[in-house]
Formats: structure tokens, C-alpha cells, sequence
């Protein structure tokens, strides 16, 4: 695709070890667009984390490729930005939630003026602008999490990466969450890549869904989601099509802890 932001060309990796080798990805190629929002998702212990460290450079991948915007990854990109599921660890107590959203911009050259703009626009953008001079201690887990976010969305990455980011969030923060990173992509054009394990948020939250086979790992399907780009938590939940959706992806992840998907030969 001439027109992808993020390329993932036969990716494979092998762990050593004193007991031997562990290849806990066999081959996984896909490709990104900007602007797009897709959802990740697969058997528990398939390789999502590992995946997502080889794209953001964190790891090096045994054999195959990762681009950005035409560029080989070979180390953390500067216009990638991560967001985890373990939040309260990304934060600085001892900062405020404004020091903490502007910290990485201080690494970028810009003016003290342009890094307050991108500040207060970040918190305004994720609903807290009212707590900048607050602690993270002082804020609940969904709040922090918020923090997490808006140090992402000021930094302006030309792609953000989630891994699990709410999985340690009750429902209803959950819920929140999930149409706030709806109202990023959507409003600001963010291209986002989000893991999950949860089958309902990826056919919420994505534009396609990439469905991983078990380990040794490579790409079950590649799914279209045709709902609507304005969604919501009651409606888009209750859609007919929604249920499809989500029976499918459930039933191709059962297939994939079975075994019994085939690989396609490349």
C-alpha cells in the first residue's frame, strides 16, 4: 500500500534461551493508513505485547520489517507515542497532571508559549483542564488514565499505540474511555493502533479489527467494520450488525485457541 503510515512485513520473533527457543511470532505482515483506527485482538499469550514492542522499536525483531511513514523502525520513533494499561506507573507523582502531559514536549524544540498551548489543549481535549495543578495521587484510576492520554495527544504523534490501556478501569470508566479515544480519532484525524483483549471494545472502537492466531503468531483475519463512524455506548451496542460482528471475531479467536485456522501460504 503506497498510501500506509505503519508497515509490518513478515514479522517474526524468537525468544533464546538456556532451554532452547521460543518463537512467539511466526509471521505477522498488515499494514496501517493514517488517519485509521484499528483494533488488535487474539488468544491470551499470542504475542500482542511483543508485537507491539517490535513496532515501537522497544524490541528487535528476529527477522522481517516495520515502517513508519516509509521509514525502517530501528529504535523508538520520535512521532510514535505509547499508552499502557499500567497508567499509575507512566506518571511522575511528585508532577503536576500538567507537568506530567508536559514533560515529553520539553525533548522537542519549541517555545515555552507553544508548549502551554499544546498543554492546555491536550487536558481540554481529554476533560481536564479543570485538575492541571492537581496531583496524579489525587485522581482516580480512570483519571489518571486521562493523564496518560493527554501527554500522548500533545505530543502529536503521527501514530498512538494502546496496549490494554483500560483493562484495569471498571465498566463504566471503561465506557468513558472508549469514546474519548472514539472522539480523538474521529475529531483530530489520530491514526491509532489499540490492543485489546476484550472482543466487544475492538468491534466498537475499530475501523478494522487485525484477529491474531495463537503462538507461534501470524494474522487470522483482517476485518472490515462496517458500523457507522458515529457511535455510541446504547445504540451501536444494540445494532444487529454489531452482534455479527462480535460473533465472529469471537468465534475466530475459539478457532485460533483451537488450532484449527490455516495459514494461508504466502
Amino acid at each position: 500500500m503506497s498510501d500506509a503510515l505503519l508497515e509490518v512485513e513478515h514479522l517474526r520473533k524468537v525468544y533464546e534461551s538456556s532451554t532452547g527457543s521460543v518463537e512467539a511470532i511466526g509471521d505477522i505482515s498488515f499494514t496501517m493508513r493514517s488517519g485509521e483506527l484499528v483494533c488488535i485482538v487474539g488468544p491470551s499469550g499470542c504475542g500482542k505485547t511483543t508485537l507491539l514492542k517490535c513496532i515501537a522499536g522497544l524490541l528487535k525483531p528476529t527477522s522481517g520489517s516495520v515502517a513508519l511513514d516509509g521509514k525502517k523502525v530501528q529504535g523508538p520513533p520520535p512521532n510514535m507515542a505509547l499508552v499502557f494499561q499500567e497508567y499509575g506507573r507512566s506518571l511522575y507523582p511528585w508532577l503536576t497532571v500538567r507537568g506530567n502531559v508536559e514533560l515529553p514536549l520539553k525533548h522537542k524544540k519549541l517555545t515555552k508559549v507553544e508548549r502551554e498551548r499544546l498543554v492546555s489543549d491536550a487536558l481540554l481535549a481529554v476533560g481536564l483542564d479543570h485538575a492541571a495543578s492537581s496531583y496524579p495521587w489525587q485522581l482516580s484510576g480512570g483519571m489518571q488514565q486521562r493523564v496518560a492520554i493527554a501527554r500522548a495527544v500533545a505530543y502529536q504523534p503521527e501514530v498512538l499505540i494502546m496496549d490494554e490501556p483500560f483493562a484495569a478501569v471498571d465498566a463504566q470508566t471503561r465506557a468513558d474511555l472508549e469514546d474519548l479515544v472514539r472522539t480523538l480519532h474521529r475529531e483530530r484525524g489520530m491514526s491509532i493502533l489499540f490492543v485489546t483483549h476484550d472482543i466487544d471494545e475492538s468491534v466498537y472502537l475499530g475501523e478494522r479489527v487485525v484477529v491474531l492466531s495463537k503462538s507461534p503468531t501470524w494474522v487470522q483475519e483482517d476485518l472490515a467494520i462496517d458500523l457507522d463512524a458515529e457511535r455510541d455506548q446504547i445504540t451501536t451496542r444494540a445494532l444487529p450488525r454489531f452482534t455479527e460482528l462480535r460473533t465472529h471475531v469471537y468465534e475466530q479467536i475459539q478457532r485460533a485457541k483451537r488450532g484449527e485456522a490455516v495459514r494461508p501460504a504466502s
